[in-house]
């Protein structure tokens, strides 16, 4: 068996993953995800094709799976967000494609908080400020008594509803699927849309999958509906934003702040206008990479991966034929 490994922190980070996967006896490939289509069809022609992905956030396309597709048996992401995976394609060509939901809502959820604790407080302007020989001090928010609109109300969703209850914030959420006996517990409001709900929060969490259907949703229209001064978090995908619009309006003054761990275009292009306005906070799509959160999930991609090749049941499916 032939696999392509391409993501970037399971090669990175230490752990029982590594033991896991050379345990296996599979020929493993290694590149530096997150990889473009070319770069995948690159490497499939290089290879000869591949028996298995183990992926990250690469462009697995329709152009890429049918290039691979006389030998790929499995796709195995890295990660629950399917969306740079062309899954229609993949199930339409019975190709499984494999992922690790439960496994990083905690670090995730740990993450957003970071960032919003660190827009509310402008850590960013006054920590570069000091480090600059300045003691520029500005006047900043607290978070207890403010609202907070959660966009998705997954297991990511709900652990930062809990860290918001624990701070004393109001929550209020949407999400298609409900989960009733959460809410009650938390105490957690029920909107009935995405765009009912931006009018009414001091801070927008977004933590929804990413499709068709909510790509750019944040935009220049649906910004305006939200509070002069409020903040948005975005822990999620790049693509749930449109990210000129998000800019002008952090230039402008009617968002407060915002704070994203991902871009539309990963990684972040020089020139891209967030790097210029202090209001908005970008870290590298870290919000999973820690110790802990990268060996549960990489076991559990490598388990999935291992488990389906070899004939075993021990495997979580995306898709369904």
């Amino acid at each position: 068996m032939k696999i392509l490994l391409s993501t970037t922190s399971f090669q990175d980070t230490p752990g029982a993953h590594h033991a896991l996967l050379e345990a296996s006896g599979f020929e493993v490939i290694r590149a530096r995800g997150p990889l473009s289509e070319q770069q995948m069809l690159d490497l499939i022609e290089q290879n000869q094709g591949f028996d298995a992905f183990l992926n990250g956030d690469d462009r697995i396309t329709a152009r890429v799976i049918d290039a691979a597709a006389a030998r790929l048996r499995v796709i195995a992401k890295y990660g629950i967000g399917l969306d740079s995976i062309d899954v229609a394609h993949a199930t339409a060509k019975r190709i499984p494609v494999l992922f690790t939901p439960g496994v990083n809502h905690t670090t995730v959820a740990e993450h957003t908080f970071g960032l919003m604790i660190a827009l509310v407080k402008e850590f960013w302007i006054h920590a570069s400020a000091v480090k600059g020989g300045n003691w520029t001090r500005r006047t900043g928010h607290e978070l207890m008594g403010k609202t907070l609109g959660v966009l998705g109300l997954g297991r990511i969703g709900q652990e930062v509803v809990k860290r918001a209850d624990a701070f004393g914030m109001r929550c209020v959420a949407f999400d298609v699927h409900w989960p009733d006996a959460f809410a009650r517990e938390y105490r957690v409001e029920r909107i009935d849309s995405a765009e009912a709900l931006l009018p009414i929060a001091d801070v927008v969490s977004l933590h929804m999958s990413l499709g068709e259907a909510n790509r750019g949703l944040i935009n220049a229209r649906t910004l305006l509906t939200m509070k002069k001064g409020a903040y948005l978090v975005n822990t999620a995908r790049g693509g749930l934003v449109v990210e000129a619009d998000v800019a002008e309006a952090c230039r402008g003054g009617h968002l407060a702040g915002y704070g994203t761990d991902v871009v539309d275009e990963e990684p972040m292009q020089p020139g891209h206008p967030f790097q210029s306005i202090d209001s908005i906070l970008v870290t590298p799509h870290i919000s999973s990479r820690t110790y802990e959160s990268v060996e549960r999930q990489a076991v559990r991609a490598v388990t999935n991966l291992v488990q389906f090749l070899t004939g075993g049941k021990d495997f979580i499916q995306a898709n369904a034929f």
